[in-house]
């Protein structure tokens, strides 16, 4: 990309910054579903806790690494101007849609509501018929929790990553005021408080309950005004390069200091006045965060625990289907006779938990190995894991303690699964395991060897409720063979994994084989194009950056390839320039389940190959992760994923178009209405 200056023109890699604008359109995206007609109100008002949770996230760890880009310009005495405009587009843009969010809460959400009888107080003055609840709510619960900070050129307090507290001005006289901080404790206490009036329930925020309460902490006091900030910090944790057997203790060190690392976004009232501003600044030593006006309330991720209970508000009920398989008898079984798959949340999540169940209780299972990257925090599969420890069972577990924010979950259940007597091993720091695998091995004497499962998403039950996600369980052996030979590098690296050889036939491991294998692959039709022959290219991600795949894809639109994509979320690649990539669509699908699932399908002159995986395309996916790709031999499973995401690029309702400035450009054509969720969900259910 190149960004104009008055002085020169400078070039800028993109890797940043369309990365981060691209990303910001995906939430656009998210944002713009809260505005959709046809959303249910309850589920509008969860797309705008979504959307502001991204956005928390986003300034956690992108902006951060801006940031620092920025300092290292400065420091080399380059252009670190460069990066500021970056980071004030990305404000720019920001800030736009914030407005957007404030448009959508006043005339659609609030409106909404009080029609269904629900009265969220929002900007206004609380009703004098519900003060009586709330003096009692305010002294009998939250003063509980209530801490009084005076702010003075001592004050020593250290604000927490993304807490939200209340600036309190004290007036002593026509130009003197104290200034005081508040924690509102939205941690220990729900968001939100209800009051039923009648037919009416009032909805109250807990920063409104402790404003309301001030006049009992500050008594005898002129209290002109109070105003609710935030401050969100730098969500980076630095290991040192080497395998240690301590890195659970040296990862609850850093998590424990994480909270209180550099400040990355000051969000404030706008109502704040400048001088008060600036001491709040100072005092907590700001100056280098990214100042950002806001309005009274923050963390609106909060919107989800909303008090709402009423059905009519959220989308029906879509009950999961049961997996096809005989339940009486055993799924290894089964799994021996032939491969199954499983499409969640639309299938039941039943089979996984019973695949581990099962193993922790066979009599022929003798070893079980799994990775595990963000573990359910009441995880079903980690105790069937303890339980097979415990029946005398050999249990291996690759647990990733670096899941950016389930750390600390992860080293709880490490310790667990230790004490049961399961081996635990941890990835070095320079390379995370993201491959979604388990084995389990079986005695020589037992009529099934081995049984594999592969998925495209975290082995977490609470998380496959909402997340698309496919999973394969197989016999195949020379795939087993491929997954033993992954179990074994990852329980033995313990250094740079390019020294170790590993061949793979089936599976593609990322920082082995597979980069080269998906270029391969694009070649492969890049000739078939050439010779006269079906080509064509599907392909499902998240996110999609890494530099020498976008341009393979390139280089087969330029060649005449279709190319179909579907990136929910960042997107590098530029569709729709002539002469570059003028065969090549991206669209992304935001609706009621969140799209996960990696998938990759090759047109291969009419005999399709079709591979599903953990891997995005990112550079750390491909660089600096282990990811497992693998494909799917089985006709009937095969036929059935590509009638699936056949369906997907149909979808004229929650589709949208990525457009040359990364625009979202809803799908609509003459074809009836077609959404693609619920007709994949109609299509399993028939077939079942």
């Amino acid at each position: 990309m190149i960004l104009e200056t008055k002085n020169k023109e400078v070039s800028l890699k993109p890797d940043f910054f369309d990365r981060d604008i691209s990303w910001l359109s995906f939430n656009e995206r998210v944002l713009l579903e809260a505005d959709a007609n046809d959303v249910p109100l309850f589920e509008k008002i969860k797309f705008l806790s979504i959307y502001s949770s991204n956005l928390d996230e986003f300034y956690r760890v992108r902006i951060p690494s801006l940031m620092a880009l920025k300092k290292i310009s400065k420091n080399k005495k380059e252009n670190s101007f460069v990066y500021q405009q970056i980071l004030d587009k990305i404000q720019h843009i920001v800030d736009d849609q914030q407005r957007v969010f404030g448009a959508i809460m006043t005339k659609k959400i609030l409106p909404g509501l009080e029609k269904e009888k629900f009265h969220l107080i929002y900007n206004e003055p609380i009703p004098e018929n519900i003060h009586e609840e709330l003096t009692h709510y305010f002294f009998t619960e939250v003063l509980t929790f209530l801490q009084v900070v005076e702010i003075t050129k001592e004050t020593e307090f250290f604000p927490e990553n993304n807490k939200l507290y209340k600036l309190v001005v004290l007036e002593e006289n026509a130009d003197t005021h104290k200034l005081f901080l508040l924690n509102i404790p939205s941690d220990d206490l729900p968001r939100f408080f209800s009051v039923k009036k009648g037919t009416k329930t009032h909805i109250v925020f807990l920063d409104d309950i402790i404003s309301f309460g001030l006049k009992f902490i500050f008594k005898d006091q002129k209290l002109p005004a109070d105003y609710n900030f935030k401050i969100t910090r730098d969500a980076a944790i630095e290991l040192d390069d080497e395998y240690d057997e301590a890195m659970a203790e040296k990862m609850e060190k850093k998590i424990a200091k994480r909270d209180y690392s550099f400040a990355t976004r000051f969000l404030f009232d706008y109502r704040m006045p400048p001088p008060f501003l600036q001491s709040v600044i100072d005092t907590f030593k700001l100056k280098d965060a990214t100042i950002v006006l806001g309005g009274r309330y923050h963390n609106l991720k909060d919107l989800a625990s909303l008090p709402l209970k009423k059905q009519s508000l959220s989308y029906a009920e879509m009950i999961p289907i049961p997996l096809d398989s005989p339940a009486d008898k055993s799924l290894f079984d089964t799994i021996a006779e032939k491969d199954l798959m499983l499409h969640v949340p639309y299938q039941s999540y039943d089979s996984v938990l019973r695949f581990f169940n099962e193993a922790s209780m066979h009599p022929n299972a003798e070893e079980i190995y799994v990775t595990l990257y963000r573990v359910a925090s009441d995880s079903r599969i980690a105790n069937a894991l303890i339980s097979a420890a415990k029946n005398g069972k050999k249990v291996t577990v690759v647990v990733e303690l670096k899941a950016r924010f389930d750390e600390a979950n992860n080293i709880k259940w490490s310790k667990q699964l230790k004490k049961a007597g399961v081996r635990i091993v941890h990835s070095i720091p320079s390379l995370k395991v993201h491959a979604k695998i388990a084995l389990v091995k079986f005695k020589k004497q037992s009529k099934i060897p081995s049984i594999g499962l592969l998925a495209t998403g975290n082995l977490n039950e609470n998380t496959a409720r909402f997340y698309t996600d496919h999973i394969l369980m197989t016999a195949n052996k020379e795939m087993l063979k491929d997954l033993e030979k992954t179990f074994l590098l990852l329980t033995t690296i313990k250094k740079n994994p390019k020294k170790y050889k590993m061949d793979f036939k089936c599976l593609l491991v990322a920082k082995f084989n597979l980069r080269e294998k998906f270029i391969k692959l694009i070649d492969t039709e890049i000739q078939n194009k050439i010779k006269g022959l079906n080509a064509g290219i599907i392909i499902k991600l998240n996110n999609l950056e890494e530099k020498s795949l976008i341009e393979k894809l390139y280089e087969a639109s330029n060649a005449g390839v279709k190319i179909q994509l579907m990136i929910r979320g960042i997107c590098c690649l530029v569709p729709g320039i002539p002469g570059r990539s003028e065969n090549i669509s991206v669209r992304r699908i935001v609706d009621r389940y969140l799209e996960h699932g990696r998938i990759f399908v090759f047109e291969n002159n009419g005999n399709p190959l079709l591979f599903m995986g953990s891997a995005d395309w990112m550079n750390r996916n491909i660089y600096n992760r282990i990811e497992v790709c693998f494909p799917i031999y089985d006709s009937v499973l095969k036929n059935e994923m590509l009638n699936i995401l056949k369906i997907q690029l149909e979808d004229n309702t929650k589709a949208s178009l990525l457009g040359t400035s990364l625009e979202n450009i809803p799908v609509r054509n003459e074809e009836p209405p077609l959404r693609s969720q619920e007709k994949i969900y109609d299509y399993l259910k028939r077939k079942a």
